[in-house]
């Protein structure tokens, strides 16, 4: 018996090999699997290990201390040998960041280049690698050693070999071959049971036998909860179980039916007698919204025909609509926090909550805030308020449009929201008498329109109500109920923080604008020399340190300056303002271009060292150009500290970038300025910029130049004003930085507006002066200013005769003012004093203070020039 079973003769038999070859297909699965899983493991510990001593070295106290000593070796060595035998590992090899051992089990490779990778360590990262070294293959980790400050000093690697974690295979293998051989032992015998009681029982498979698999079969058909259907290949019905009939309503002779004759719905009825595959289609069938499945019978040998599943997928269509509401609502959510706050401006961020909301929540939505708060200010409870967002599904709507000034009734729901800080649901507005007496004529064409039920919630951050959001329905036509209101309130919290936001952005940009601009000059002042035109921009981001100036000098002379302060912020702002009274100061001394630049570099250089590093106020990082214009020489003189060069526009359109020294930037210190002399023709066009104007972070500086140089272009005899707009609108974009601009055109003082006269030293050419001058006053019109104008010329010329050095020169301009000018060769400056009554001189300055309204003294390469400046009738 046994051996027939054995042999696979019989039914038994055939399943005894069947289970024999099953048995030795998972026992060479394991085995194969358990080498591999070893492996892995052996893999992963050794990478583990490897690691974890790595890291634990490299961070035990002491570490970075001894790599930044004289002999790393001397103290790691005696360390890491410790550590190794302590955890196991094959090596703990400690290195500089250039990868020179400073430890080795072996010491005659210490001293010697690590193998392996060491870059990401350098970086700060960690390296797990294998290798094949000298012990076999392995597993080593680098980690970084870093000091206090964070810094890599030195690096770590610890390794370990595969074999020496491995070893549990060998120990694993006789008991899985144990239990294959007791599995083919059971096999055996269960096959022998199993044909022994088949022989005894039913000697073969009989009707008997037949007739309760098939009564078996039929009670699980019937049993089961999902429809099953059988058809045949002329379509009609072979077999329904019980949950079929319930679910299709089916006659009870329908078996052997047609399934056309069946009363189905055409739908269904076409698919049944079709036979065709079908997955998850859903059919409604009178009340139930049935999950059809069918396929051929015929597939595998069997009979033609089809077999269908038909299951009730009613109750879950509902679950899936509530599970779709659920999600649209999270979506929703998760849209308001990327898409909501995306920038600092009060009324964006408002048009982007209503934007979110519609049509997705709501048919219009609008946004109220208080008018302080789009000032940046807090919001003050009784002020109006400010349409400042109104979106919706249509443009004709009769809410309040946007920009509307609103002031709610005590009784609207908005009031309501504003004082209470509660949200308030009106799901029919036709039935809220509050809400109508707002304005009962627009509420009526409020509702005329369609819009029918409304949701408002306050704009609150913190304790601060900044407004009010509405949320309006006109063509869904369902009301708003509780669960929305949730949604709602989550939605505008979310809004009113970056509404808050926005405002405090506000309220500090304008501070700091307000202060920078008090600090810039409000208007220029009147000059002859140069016909100017100015632009300034801000930054998007904030307030920079920009700043531009025109300071009339001596002798009709006109300086011109621009600057920038690298930074934004209070900060930039206060120090543009520093620097711009230092300027001036310096400009009042009429000093040369290069010796100014000079003096402010060391002002500069003294206010980085006063300052205190934690305040972090340096100013280091400042430019400037100053250039100073003659309309009588035409020339002008220029000098720079790190700032771009001008432009210079000649009268027949053609421009150029002079070459200049460009100087070191202010602050820095050690290296002179130099300066560049200039011809200027009348007409020609000076132009001075930040490097905001030329230098953006999408482009480098030359392409900024070659910009502007193609704007100064198209003016070829534009005026200054006309040039400054031509120059911003061909700018690509708004620049990212502030752009200060000064454009000025030349003029020159004309040999008819000049008289010169060179003076012999001797004090009775005194004489000869005045009356030179008088017929020149007379010649001018000017004879109301003879008198003062000959008072202070004999003072002046006599004081240089008497401690000058010749050749002694008179000039007389022409311009705004009457000026005098006497030069000499002598450096020595004359001081204003005041004479005692029984002195016989001393007094010639005073009278000279007392009937000019300015006076001083600027220094030539060639001596000096004392200057006096007289209002003209």
């Amino acid at each position: 018996m046994l051996w027939a079973a054995v042999t696979g003769r019989s039914v038994a038999g055939q399943v005894f090999v069947l289970q024999v070859v099953i048995v030795l297909l998972l026992v060479v699965s394991a085995v194969v699997a358990q080498v591999l899983q070893v492996r892995h493991d052996s893999d992963t510990e050794a990478r583990n290990r490897s690691l974890a001593v790595a890291q634990t070295f490299a961070n035990a106290p002491g570490t970075a201390a001894a790599l930044r000593s004289p002999d790393p070796t001397a103290i790691l060595q005696p360390k890491a040998e410790a550590a190794r035998k302590a955890t196991g590992v094959d090596f703990i090899v400690v290195m500089s960041t250039q990868g020179i051992r400073y430890t080795h089990p072996h010491p005659d490779r210490i001293g010697k280049k690590f193998v392996g990778t060491i870059g990401p360590a350098v970086a700060g990262g960690t390296v797990v690698e294998k290798v094949n070294g000298t012990l076999g293959p392995l597993v080593q980790s680098v980690v970084p050693v870093k000091d206090a400050n964070g810094t890599v000093v030195g690096l770590v690697s610890a390794g370990i070999t595969t074999a020496h974690v491995g070893g549990t295979a060998d120990q694993q293998l006789p008991l899985l071959l144990a239990a294959a051989a007791a599995a083919l032992a059971l096999a055996t015998a269960g096959t022998a049971l199993v044909s022994r009681r088949l022989l005894r029982q039913t000697h073969g498979l009989g009707p008997y036998e037949m007739t309760r698999m098939y009564e078996h079969h039929d009670a699980v058909l019937h049993a089961v909860r999902e429809g099953v259907l059988i058809v045949g290949r002329d379509g009609r019905l072979l077999l329904a179980n019980d949950e079929a009939q319930r679910l299709l309503d089916l006659p009870r002779n329908a078996e052997r039916r047609h399934v056309l004759e069946l009363g189905l719905d055409d739908d269904t009825a076409r698919l049944l007698a079709s036979g065709r595959v079908a997955t998850d289609e859903v059919h409604l069938v009178k009340d139930r919204l049935l999950a059809i499945n069918q396929r051929p019978t015929e597939l595998r040998g069997g009979p033609a025909g089809s077999v269908t599943t038909l299951r009730d997928s009613t109750e879950l269509r509902a679950v899936s609509g509530r599970a779709e509401v659920a999600r649209e609502r999270l979506n929703m959510l998760y849209d308001a926090g990327v898409g909501i706050g995306t920038s600092l401006d009060v009324t964006r961020t408002a048009e982007e909550l209503a934007e979110l909301a519609v049509p997705r929540f709501a048919d219009f939505t609008t946004v109220d805030l208080f008018e302080p708060v789009l000032h940046g200010e807090e919001p003050r409870p009784g002020s109006d308020l400010r349409r400042v967002a109104c979106v919706g599904i249509r443009k004709d709507s009769p809410l309040y449009p946007v920009d509307h000034r609103i002031r709610f009734v005590a009784t609207s729901p908005q009031a309501h929201s504003l004082t209470t800080g509660q949200s308030v649901v009106e799901p029919r507005l036709r039935d809220a008498p509050g809400w109508r007496a707002q304005e009962p004529e627009r509420t009526d064409k409020v509702v005329e329109y369609g819009i029918h039920s409304l949701i408002t919630v306050p704009l609150r951050a913190g304790s601060l109500v900044l407004g009010v959001a509405n949320f309006w329905r006109a063509e869904k036509p369902q009301p708003f109920d509780t669960e929305e209101l949730a949604l709602a309130e989550e939605l505008v919290a979310r809004a009113a923080v970056s509404i808050d936001n926005a405002r405090r952005y506000t309220r500090e940009h304008s501070m700091a604008v307000t202060l920078q601009r008090s600090l810039l000059p409000r208007t220029l002042p009147e000059q002859g020399a140069l016909e100017i035109a100015y632009r300034y921009l801000p930054a998007q981001s904030g307030v920079g340190g920009d700043w531009f100036d025109v300071l009339p000098l001596s002798g009709a002379r006109v300086a011109l300056v621009v600057g920038d302060v690298v930074g934004h912020g209070l900060h930039a702002a206060a120090t543009m303002g520093r620097l711009r009274t230092a300027v001036h100061n310096f400009s009042a001394l009429d000093l040369p271009p290069d010796e100014l630049l000079g003096l402010l570099d060391e002002l500069v250089g003294r206010i980085d060292q006063d300052e205190s590093p934690d305040e972090g106020a340096a100013v280091t990082g400042a430019t400037c150009l100053y250039a100073v214009y003659d309309p009588v020489s035409r020339r002008c003189t220029m000098a720079r500290a790190g700032h771009p060069p001008p432009a210079l526009v000649h009268p027949d359109g053609r421009v150029e970038f002079p070459e200049m020294p460009a100087g070191p930037p202010l602050g820095l210190g050690g290296l002179p300025f130099e300066t560049v002399d200039l011809e200027l023709a009348e007409g020609s066009r000076l132009v001075l910029y930040t490097d905001g104007l030329v230098e953006d972070r999408e482009r480098d500086i030359d392409v900024g130049l070659e910009l502007l140089g193609d704007a100064l272009r198209r003016t070829p005899d534009s005026s200054p004003e006309t040039t400054c707009r031509t120059v911003l609108e061909g700018m690509p974009g708004r620049p990212s930085d502030d752009v200060a601009l000064i454009v000025a055109r030349t003029r020159v003082l004309g040999t008819d507006q000049v008289a010169e006269w060179e003076v012999p030293s001797d004090p009775a050419a005194v004489s000869e002066v005045r009356a030179a001058v008088t017929r020149a006053l007379d010649a001018w019109g000017l004879e109301e200013l003879a008198f003062t104008t000959e008072l202070i010329l004999s003072e002046l010329v006599t004081n240089a005769i008497r401690y000058g050095r010749p050749p002694i020169g008179v000039r007389l301009l022409r311009d705004r003012t009457l000026i005098c000018e006497v030069s000499d060769r002598s450096t020595t400056s004359p001081h204003l004093r005041y004479a005692a009554s029984t002195d016989e001189g001393g007094r010639g300055l005073f009278l000279v203070a007392q009937v000019a309204d300015r006076w001083g003294t600027r220094y030539t390469p060639n001596g000096k020039i004392i200057w006096a400046e007289q209002p003209l009738p």
